[in-house]
């Protein structure tokens, strides 16, 4: 896999990780994930791939999170995983995917390491 970033073009966060990249030399596949959500599956991919849970991955400011009850701590990873996939921009921002590796930028400056690491070629 090449690099990919789950972006949303009006997230100031988003579009300085987006600078990052490309200003490292990588020109990443640019996904708008709220124009074209990812299906459930592609969220569990993505949630193994980052080593957290649907929890972790969960935006909670600006978004229909306590309306839809997501706080409940009861929920099953499988509902959070349908809550996002139903609404996108739940899905906290920006995620970027490399060869080796992958990384919610929060914060933003979290991009260097995974640029360093894949630039190294080093492991996940």
């Amino acid at each position: 896999m090449g690099w990919v970033i789950w972006h949303k073009p009006t997230c100031s966060t988003s579009r300085w990780v987006l600078a990052a990249l490309r200003e490292a030399g990588i020109a990443p596949e640019v996904r708008d994930y709220i124009a074209v959500p990812p299906s459930e599956d592609a969220l569990r991919d993505a949630l193994s791939r980052l080593g957290i849970g649907a929890r972790g991955l969960l935006r909670r400011k600006g978004t229909p999170f306590a309306e839809l009850g997501l706080d409940d701590p009861g929920l099953s990873d499988d509902a959070l995983i349908a809550a996002m996939a139903a609404h996108p921009i739940l899905i906290e921002r920006p995620v970027v995917f490399a060869p080796h590796g992958a990384v919610l930028c929060r914060p933003k400056e979290r991009v260097s390491e995974l640029i360093a690491r894949n630039h190294a070629g080093g492991s996940p």
